[in-house]
């Protein structure tokens, strides 16, 4: 290929098409790489949420009616209470679940690395930790989780965690924080050992000495905190919910 002729100074001139097919080239070669490096960032939390059954439509909309759950194995399956036919499957990596509530419109569970998780129509909502109780749920004191999660509204629009540490009151239609009440000094919180009367979520505090009166290691609350006389609503983003009919937590 013969050279280029000189231009009015004497230089040959640049090779324009060479000087932009490389930056060209670099990119298209660059993609794929990218593209890779995308795929291969681990999804939040070790996610894995799997959907198995769909209704015919346009929205492609799960079946409606809220589903059976189960725990098969490190998975937390929801399935159809007719059929029987499985709708979702959701796993963390390196996680199992350890308890599961199903509430209307909601699907909650606790991992075994003290994760919180709610999923519902084929999507995880949010996931909450729960401090200090990985190394708990490890122990025979935990029961499996039994009495952990605790819905404290008919509709599930409040959920709390109990643990011995801590009760924590979550709003679950996005996972907001409301409210925390902690053990009292030498109690700590028993949250197989609970029942519900009246709207009250009774939780047993046990609590060290043989001078702990007895309503001490019984606490009663609801989804706005402890019942104690005297309590000022403060709510919790539910308009729904008439102005004093409940108060705040005692901290």
């Amino acid at each position: 290929m013969s050279a280029l002729p000189p231009d009015a100074t004497g230089r040959a001139p640049a090779r324009r098409g060479t000087h932009i097919a490389l930056p060209v080239a670099l990119a298209v070669l660059a993609l794929p790489l990218v593209t890779a490096a995308h795929h291969a960032r681990p999804a939040p939390y070790g996610d894995r949420l799997t959907v198995h059954a769909r209704v015919d439509g346009a929205d492609g909309a799960l079946p409606l009616g809220d589903p059976a759950l189960r725990a098969k194995g490190r998975a937390v399956e929801a399935y159809d209470k007719e059929s029987g036919s499985r709708r979702w499957t959701y796993t963390r990596a390196g996680r199992r679940p350890v308890a599961l509530l199903p509430a209307p419109g909601h699907a909650f569970a606790l991992w075994n690395d003290g994760l919180v998780t709610d999923t519902a129509r084929g999507s995880v909502r949010w996931h909450r930790a729960v401090p200090a109780s990985a190394d708990w749920l490890r122990t025979p004191d935990a029961r499996g989780g039994a009495g952990v999660l605790q819905p404290l509204t008919p509709d599930a629009g409040m959920l709390a965690v109990v643990t011995p540490h801590r009760i924590a009151a979550y709003r679950t239609s996005d996972g907001d924080l409301r409210w925390v009440l902690p053990a009292g000094t030498g109690c700590a919180f028993a949250p197989a050992r609970s029942v519900r009367r009246d709207g009250a979520l009774l939780v047993a505090q046990p609590c060290t000495g043989p001078a702990a009166a007895w309503t001490a290691q019984v606490v009663a609350v609801d989804d706005y905190g402890r019942i104690v006389p005297g309590r000022t609503p403060l709510g919790n983003g539910d308009v729904r919910r008439a102005p004093g009919g409940s108060g705040s937590p005692e901290k």
